[in-house]
């Protein structure tokens, strides 16, 4: 198992990089005073790790929120994502230094591709490889694949990728996936940890007994939930209130009969796309 410490504290990628496990996500975060806000107030609680892609069209703001902050930019890992659009060879080479000029940075610690688009991925990646050998990223990954697309792209990659992003929550655990993961080294990550809020909604009696037991909320015990499965975490909110409390998951732990109480509830619940079968 691994170490939950604070909120500084990170997983081992495994090319030896420090992902920091718990991040800001910015999704729908709109690209002006809002999603400065954001950053920097999640910086200023103490988080070190911030999410973005160029699909969520904020990446000018977050930079922003990042220079403004009183944190060096050393400090921050900062991630972003390669837009479908934008997949092939030359293009993710294009693409990658347009983001970089859009957040005013001239690396980043972690690039994704977004999504596996069927007969791009592989060239996509083979461009990412080279950034990465280039030393203009310091990891690089993926988001939405599912078995079959790690299988495939392992079959020609060069570097095993160091991240899958996920849609992750208890009613979409996919434990296979993140089995599959584990065993090659991939980390896994959750994104829409809340189903987009509606977790929250009708849901309260599925974990009463869990935020009576603890004195947590539902977010709170979610989170920790992510972190005691080894699952990098990355809780979009631009509320400065919600961007503390999200945080404050360090002075408790669940049962691993609680874990377990947790994983059970599976029932392969999407709020998002289904990365078989997206068209975009």
């Amino acid at each position: 198992m691994k170490k939950i410490t604070d909120l500084q504290g990170s997983f081992t990628l495994n090319n030896g990089v420090e992902i920091p496990y718990f991040g800001l996500g910015t999704y729908l975060a709109d690209n002006d005073q809002e999603v400065i806000d954001a950053v920097k107030n999640a910086l200023n609680a103490g988080y070190r790790h911030i999410d973005t892609a160029a699909a969520y069209k904020n990446e000018e703001g977050v930079g922003k929120g990042i220079q403004e902050s009183n944190i060096a930019r050393e400090e921050v890992f900062l991630v972003s994502k390669l837009w479908n659009a934008d997949q092939g060879y030359e293009s993710t080479l294009k693409a990658f230094e347009e983001s970089l000029e859009r957040l005013g940075v001239d690396y980043l610690d972690l690039y994704l591709i977004h999504w596996p688009v069927a007969g791009k991925y592989k060239d996509t990646w083979r461009a990412m490889e080279k950034l990465y050998r280039e030393k203009k990223i310091r990891a690089i990954g993926v988001s939405n694949f599912l078995q079959h697309h790690l299988e495939d792209l392992l079959e020609t990659a060069d570097v095993v990728p160091m991240v899958n992003q996920m849609e992750f929550h208890p009613y979409l655990v996919q434990q296979d996936l993140i089995d599959f993961c584990n065993s090659k080294g991939i980390q896994y990550e959750s994104w829409s940890p809340f189903m987009h809020g509606k977790l929250f909604d009708g849901k309260s009696e599925v974990f009463s007994d869990l935020t009576d037991k603890y004195k947590k909320s539902i977010a709170q015990i979610v989170l920790r939930y992510n972190l005691q499965k080894e699952i990098v975490v990355i809780p979009k909110s631009v509320n400065v209130d919600r961007i503390k409390s999200n945080a404050d998951i360090f002075d408790f732990k669940l049962s691993e009969a609680d874990i377990s109480y947790l994983d059970r509830l599976d029932k392969g619940e999407r709020t998002g796309p289904d990365p078989d079968n997206f068209d975009f």
